[in-house]
């Protein structure tokens, strides 16, 4: 389950999405009425979409048993994860915070921050990877660094020492390059239970020098 930043749109994260839909993944990404490229954003709605991603993720799952639908008996509806970029990362946050959804097992957070959905993080284990440019204009590395603290579970924080707040999501670059090598270790690992891909988080994250892994795993 993918979560858009304020303003957005799930289209702007194709570069992203596409290659772990190439790696094996069923990525949903719902376009929020309220906080998405059309219209007015209402940033207070932010707090509304933990319960949007969860209803959403119902629906999905459902499409596994239901008849006639392309994605019957492919999902494993079991392997579950969330990620989300900006007011997305804040709407993964609470997802696994004040909104917690049991079925998530890891959390993929771009560039978020706790702001209304808190740090009290709850239920079972749930591996968390947070990605932060260091440069980010917009929501300031250190409120990112400060919730990853806060994560009592399986932890790794991506740094970008020159990344802003989301090009390495939105285009073709080394960054992203590097960003999506990660992020499918992580999620082969948490998902799949690849151990050889916990292993292979760590070179991905150095590939290129152009970030950093503090890594928790």
């Amino acid at each position: 389950m993918f979560s858009h930043g304020l303003g957005g749109q799930p289209k702007d994260y194709q570069a992203l999405l596409t290659r772990w839909a190439a790696a094996g993944f069923v990525v949903a990404a719902p376009m929020f009425p309220h906080t998405s490229g059309s219209g007015q954003p209402n940033v207070l709605d932010v707090l509304n979409q933990p319960a949007d991603v969860s209803y959403a993720l119902s629906q999905v799952l459902a499409l596994d048993t239901r008849d006639g639908d392309v994605l019957r008996g492919r999902l494993a509806t079991d392997r579950v994860a969330a990620a989300g970029h900006s007011a997305g990362g804040v709407t993964t946050i609470g997802l696994f915070t004040t909104g917690r959804d049991e079925r998530l097992a890891a959390g993929i957070v771009f560039a978020g921050t706790a702001l209304g959905v808190g740090t009290a993080f709850a239920g079972a284990a749930a591996p968390q990877l947070f990605v932060h440019g260091e440069a980010d204009e917009v929501v300031e590395y250190a409120a990112g660094k400060a919730v990853y603290d806060k994560v009592p579970w399986p932890k790794a924080m991506l740094s970008l020492p020159d990344g802003d707040h989301g090009r390495a999501l939105l285009g073709n670059s080394t960054s992203l390059r590097v960003v999506a090598d990660t992020t499918t270790e992580f999620l082969r690992w948490t998902l799949y239970g690849d151990a050889d891909a916990k292993d292979r988080i760590a070179s991905a994250a150095a590939r290129d020098d152009v970030a950093t892994l503090d890594n928790h795993l």
